[in-house]
């Protein structure tokens, strides 16, 4: 250890302490973590499961392990330095964090989870002082209650702090998976909006209370096993309708609110796994497909050869019932086509010229289209189809997904905001129809 020179403590826990140190040989600043307990034999050393599992995970999220050293029966991890961690940001803040930065948090995060729960290995204790930040980059740290996926269970009752224990934890299950992990995401996703923790417990039985509070209790339908778990505790759920995500966290897209429910489902078997969850429409609010550049030389058509706008969608569809549909819709359209074309087409064949939405808030078994006009076209002027049911108005406080478009096409569709959809002109009537028609040909 004489190569290092330590300048600071940085971090204490359980298990050990944290120094900032310099390598005196290469200048590079480390984090050094100095194991309280003593160490005798080198084997023993080479057990532990954060040695274990940091020795065999290498991604660009999860923090690096760059050398282990016993001297005088006394173990030291030698790790990158990170310049703080995920809770010194929020305590620091003065204001919101924007989402678009929480979006690039998560993103990284769960790339991390999916990289660590796909070679293995799962993390038993994320919270926000285990998120080490440097700049934008952030990576998973703290691998002291790692496990193997593949271990036999029973594992331990007592795993991450309480405010980040997934229920079954709480109610001692024995067998638990992954999905604690992806628990805790949903609750840090939760926290990273407010700047303060979504179930803050003061013990056990509180922590489910403040579930309860948040999720209402659950029952045989929503979670059959955790009640089976309960009834061998004798413990009981009072009854507590759900409390409204938007009131808790105002500040949060619909797209956020949908993945923090997701993931703080009371059944792990609903919770999505990593890789599907950044698969949900949260990270791809606002973008578009581009399309390829028009050659300038191309010859102009006349009315018997035009070409119907192209329009390419990229959808994302999940969900762990045969009903559920959340959508995330990119759009473009090709910008060679003439703007006449565009109201034209609206007319001629609607399945083809409609934007398509659905999961939206208390809508979620239908679906909404809107017709696509031309900046000299009046929503009035498309007739509403039979085919579908007649106009209707939406809840103004409903938020919807961002669709980009150029701006040259000769239309606009701008991002619906939390105003009227029927107050936009650039769409004509609004339809729902159920959610059955999202299974045909649109």
């Amino acid at each position: 250890m004489e190569r290092y020179r330590v300048l600071e403590e940085i971090g204490d826990g359980t298990c050990g302490s944290v120094y900032k140190a310099i390598n005196l040989e290469t200048n590079e600043t480390v984090a050094i973590k100095k194991m309280k307990r003593k160490f005798y034999v080198w084997e023993e050393c080479m057990n532990l499961r954060e040695v274990k599992s940091l020795c065999k995970l290498n991604h660009p999220n999860i923090v690096k392990l760059r050398e282990i050293v016993r001297e005088n029966h006394e173990l030291f991890f030698i790790f990158e330095h990170m310049e703080c961690n995920l809770y010194q940001i929020m305590r620091d803040r003065q204001g919101p964090i924007p989402e678009a930065e929480i979006r690039q948090f998560m993103s990284q995060i769960l790339q991390g989870l999916a990289y660590m729960h796909g070679n293995g290995y799962f993390h038993r204790d994320l919270k926000p002082e285990n998120l080490l930040v440097t700049k934008d980059v952030i990576k998973i740290a703290d691998f002291g209650l790692a496990r193997e996926v593949a271990s036999q269970p029973p594992y331990t009752d007592y795993v991450s702090t309480r405010w980040y224990r997934a229920p079954e934890v709480l109610l001692q299950s024995r067998l638990y998976t992954p999905a604690i992990d992806m628990w805790a995401v949903g609750a840090i996703l939760a926290e990273l909006f407010t700047l303060c923790p979504l179930f803050p417990g003061e013990s056990e039985m509180d922590q489910i209370y403040k579930i309860c509070a948040v999720l209402g209790s659950p029952d045989y339908t929503t979670w059959p096993e955790g009640m089976n778990l309960s009834q061998s505790l004798n413990f009981r759920f009072s009854e507590i309708m759900p409390a409204n995500l938007c009131e808790l966290i105002p500040n949060a897209s619909f797209e956020a609110l949908d993945l923090i429910m997701q993931l703080c489902s009371w059944d792990p078997l609903r919770r999505p796994s990593a890789e599907q969850a950044l698969q949900h429409p949260f990270f791809h609010v606002g973008t578009w497909v581009p399309c390829s550049i028009q050659t300038p030389f191309l010859p102009k058509s006349n009315s018997e050869t035009r070409t119907k706008p192209k329009l390419e969608l990229k959808l994302w569809d999940f969900g762990t019932e045969s009903d559920d549909c959340f959508l995330g819709l990119t759009l473009a359209v090709k910008p060679s086509v003439p703007n006449i074309e565009v109201a034209n087409s609206v007319h001629q064949n609607t399945r083809e010229d409609m934007l398509f939405c659905s999961g939206f808030q208390d809508h979620s078994r239908q679906s909404v289209f809107w017709p696509l006009l031309s900046p000299d076209q009046s929503r009035n002027d498309v007739p509403v189809r039979s085919s579908l049911l007649s106009s209707s108005c939406m809840n103004s406080q409903v938020s919807l997904p961002s669709v980009g478009i150029p701006q040259s096409t000769g239309f606009t569709i701008p991002g619906l905001q939390r105003t009227s959809v029927l107050d936009s002109l650039s769409f004509g009537p609004m339809m729902v129809i159920p959610s059955s028609y999202q299974h045909g040909r649109v």
